[in-house]
């Protein structure tokens, strides 16, 4: 009888173990979360207010320059204009994305904002000279410039996950068509 209770015991403190260790995993999910969401948009945010400065826009002209993408932007705007226009979408970008269960339509806006910024920036891999380092044999060594650009893979599925997750709070909203989720109104009596 005492081995079938001690077993009991044993059994019961094994499961309450296991419950404390599952909702701390949770916890811990959530944090780490939260931190990706706002940590990705202070990146965003910081990099964005970075390119109102001359040293950012010289330092993104040679991708800027090399870019199909984005290199007919020269022919209209001055290096530091278009630098400071990639500022502010930055700037939008980040606060987007911060915003997130608040304003899950902003969110997600701000998300996909940025999944097409980090795969433009990506595509910098392809287009700008000096990625790989030729005094290590090229590819797959990487310049300074090569791991500057490679970072944004993390960035990019930060990303990724931001706008799913805004994306789900989005269709969870009865008014998702409109875009802005309103607080439930109390029943007339």
């Amino acid at each position: 009888m005492s081995t079938t209770l001690s077993t009991d015991l044993t059994l019961q403190r094994a499961i309450a173990r296991d419950e404390a260790t599952k909702k701390y995993a949770k916890n811990l999910i959530s944090i780490g979360l939260t931190v990706i969401r706002l940590g990705l948009a202070l990146i965003i945010i910081w990099i964005g207010a970075m390119k109102f400065t001359s040293y950012e826009a010289q330092g993104i002209k040679p991708f800027v320059e090399n870019s199909p993408l984005m290199s007919f932007a020269y022919k209209f705007l001055s290096v530091e204009d278009f630098s400071a226009f990639i500022g502010i979408i930055e700037i939008a970008v980040g606060i987007f994305i911060a915003l997130g269960r608040l304003v899950p339509s902003l969110s997600l806006a701000g998300g996909v904002m940025g999944i097409g910024m980090f795969v433009t920036t990506l595509s910098f891999m392809l287009t700008t000279p000096g990625i790989f380092e030729p005094s290590l044999g090229g590819f797959p060594a990487l310049s300074i410039t090569g791991q500057f650009v490679l970072k944004d893979i993390a960035l990019l599925g930060a990303c990724l996950w931001a706008t799913g997750d805004s994306l789900q709070e989005v269709m969870k909203c009865p008014c998702h068509q409109h875009g802005v989720c309103e607080l439930p109104q109390p029943k007339n009596r």
